[in-house]
């Protein structure tokens, strides 16, 4: 499956992100290193949404 993401250059090197994953970053020191390396973060991310959606679902109150 294929998903958008967006890079930033900056002084650093390159920061790139999926926005339609809530937190999934990453980063490189160059626009190819950058993009394997968010192919890796997404593939993580996908990895803990799976392993959390095979647990029990609880909810709890919290007094504000």
């Amino acid at each position: 499956m294929k998903y958008p993401v967006v890079v930033h250059k900056s002084e650093f090197g390159y920061d790139v992100h999926c926005p339609l994953l809530k937190g999934c970053h990453s980063q490189g020191d160059t626009l190819e290193e950058a993009l394997v390396n968010i192919q890796d973060a997404i593939h993580m991310y996908l990895e803990m949404v799976a392993e959390e959606e095979s647990g029990k679902l609880y909810e709890v109150e919290v007094a504000v």
